[in-house]
């Protein structure tokens, strides 16, 4: 019991990585993950680009690694696009930027340092609406994947994919919100069973499956924890509200016409985000969550989980709200609401973390060239 607890990057966009590296020290993390999404992706809530992947060589890794070692801080990276559907022009972009971003953390140590890449897979739409959609889902995960997970292979690198459905990804008129493969535990073990290399895994965020009315606990009890690189931690409020009466827990709420619903008094979706009723939350701020999470960081303890815990702020009343302090708060919060079960008690110092970590070795990789899907496939 000794856990490290990250920040994710993505609540800082405007900050530079040292500044946000101060933040980290601040609010009394032990590291970051590093959100390096592409500079004019398909969207732009929650994401940032805190690395500049385009001229990354052997030399920016050692620098980087030796701000990390100078703010006694550790890092992954990350960044969560949908790989296998949307855009075609689109989707290979977002191939070879995860290309680039394992190549990153080759330069930076990879596996032996404990720095992942974290990503989506994403879903193809046009698949998903035929009979059968989610196998063949599945086996186009496959096809993408295989040579993506030999290459992160090959560089001693393991990709993480994170659970969120992505709700949100398609428009409010799309009749479901099923939009990232790896949003149930079924997919998961599935892609596993289809690519059974050890150069995958996962970050689970028990968010996305509280709104699903499924126990996290008992979701970690059927994990794979070998698989298991990171959770996210963030919360979920389920609201009581008219949509849930009206439109129920299975499915999500559906757009018609307004003039046509404002006659039959039902409510309908106002936006891309609105199909479910929940509110996201960070534990320990702003009331109570929907979610037990004493019994859900002690199952993970029992499991024996002794990786970092990434807290992941999208809080409506921390990050949300724009003001930096809020959201602050809400990083502080979270850290001293996860620190009596993943941090040891220290006589008159209370939970802390002790810091037993080498620093990370700066001599350098050899560099190697950037690598696309085309030069994979």
């Amino acid at each position: 019991m000794n856990n490290q607890i990250w920040l994710m990057t993505s609540a800082f966009k405007p900050y530079s990585l040292d500044q946000i590296m101060e933040k980290a020290k601040e609010t009394g993390v032990q590291g970051l993950e590093v959100c390096v999404f592409p500079r004019g992706g398909s969207w732009s809530d929650h994401v940032a680009t805190h690395i500049d992947y385009e001229s990354f060589d052997a030399e920016q890794a050692r620098r980087l690694l030796e701000s990390f070692n100078n703010a006694g801080l550790r890092f992954s990276i990350g960044s969560y696009e949908n790989l296998i559907g949307g855009d075609p022009a689109e989707r290979l972009v977002n191939q070879n930027h995860l290309l680039k971003l394992i190549r990153i953390a080759h330069l930076c140590g990879g596996d032996a340092q404990d720095i992942k890449v974290g990503t989506f897979v994403g879903y193809n739409d046009e698949l998903g609406v035929q009979d059968g959609g989610f196998e063949k889902n599945l086996y186009e995960y496959q096809r993408v994947f295989s040579p993506i997970i030999k290459y992160a292979e090959d560089l001693g690198v393991t990709i993480i994919y994170e659970n969120c459905p992505m709700e949100g990804w398609r428009s409010k008129t799309w009749p479901y919100t099923y939009n990232n493969l790896t949003g149930t535990l079924a997919a998961r073990k599935l892609m596993y069973t289809l690519i059974p290399s050890r150069s995958h895994g996962e970050t689970y965020d028990p968010s996305h499956d509280i709104w699903q009315h499924i126990n996290p606990a008992d979701v970690i009890k059927e994990t794979d924890m070998s698989r298991l690189h990171r959770v996210h931690v963030k919360a979920t409020r389920n609201l009581r509200n008219k949509s849930s009466i009206y439109w129920g827990a299975m499915y999500p709420k559906q757009y018609v016409n307004p003039e046509l619903a404002g006659r039959a008094g039902v409510p309908i979706v106002e936006h891309d985000w609105d199909r479910h009723p929940f509110e996201a939350m960070l534990p320990g701020f702003g009331g109570y969550d929907s979610m037990d999470w004493r019994d859900f960081l002690e199952t993970l303890m029992h499991a024996g989980y002794d990786k970092p815990f990434v807290i992941e702020n999208e809080a409506v009343l921390s990050s949300h709200t724009g003001n930096i302090g809020a959201t602050m708060q809400g990083f502080k919060a979270a850290t001293l609401c996860l620190a009596p079960i993943v941090w040891p008690l220290k006589e008159n110092e209370g939970y802390t973390y002790h810091d037993e970590r080498p620093n990370y070795p700066t001599d350098p990789i050899k560099d190697i060239p950037v690598v696309s899907m085309k030069e994979l496939m």
